[in-house]
């Protein structure tokens, strides 16, 4: 049986139970859950461990109990809203330090790292939009590099984000900027089980 885990901030908690181990949340984790448990019955665990406000120092704190010891055949990681508090270079430190980690503790263990996003809404705004998307293009930028320099798949986010809302409009995507609608989280099932299908 091949172990998943999703690991990041509320978008991947999406209100899981946490006294449910099997509780996957409300969003793109339980439709992936859903659909690969279906087009495959038993051939999958799934387990989710994203935490709402999620940095990624705090996601570091966390790797032995959370990841390591998960022994995960296949994680995800979606991190970097919420650091648009703290320094950029360190964002980037720590996250290469998690993978490293990771990677030592798990070497056989498949990643995926996904690009932090952000849509008009009411949270980026109380921030100042510009202020707020500059500082999560630069997140995802660093993402991207810590997927390059330890050769993991990078599933791309923003962009397809930015064209669904011009289609659209924003909040059909995300209530707030940051969380996704229904819509949203289907959205980005898609693109991990994409993603997910050439590893």
């Amino acid at each position: 049986m091949t172990k998943i885990l999703f690991q990041g901030d509320s978008i991947t908690d999406a209100s899981r139970v946490r006294t449910d181990p099997e509780s996957a949340g409300c969003g793109y984790a339980q439709m992936v859950k859903g659909d690969l448990g279906l087009e495959s019955p038993g051939e999958y665990e799934f387990v989710n461990r994203g935490v709402a406000g999620e940095r990624v120092v705090q996601m570091y704190a966390r790797v032995e109990l959370d990841v390591i010891l998960v022994k995960p055949d296949v994680m995800s990681i979606l991190i970097g809203v919420n650091d648009v508090w703290s320094e950029a270079e360190k964002f980037y430190k720590v996250y290469d330090l998690l993978i490293d980690e990771i990677k030592e503790g798990l070497p056989d263990v498949k990643i995926m790292i996904m690009e932090p996003f952000v849509l008009p809404g009411t949270v980026p705004e109380k921030h100042g939009w510009d202020f707020f998307r500059g500082e999560v293009e630069i997140r995802a930028q660093k993402a991207k590099m810590i997927a390059e320099k330890y050769n993991l798949p990078f599933i791309p986010l923003q962009a397809d984000f930015d064209s669904l809302a011009a289609k659209t409009k924003p909040t059909d995507w995300t209530s707030d900027g940051i969380h996704p609608t229904a819509m949203g989280h289907a959205f980005i099932r898609n693109k991990w089980i994409e993603a997910f299908k050439k590893l």
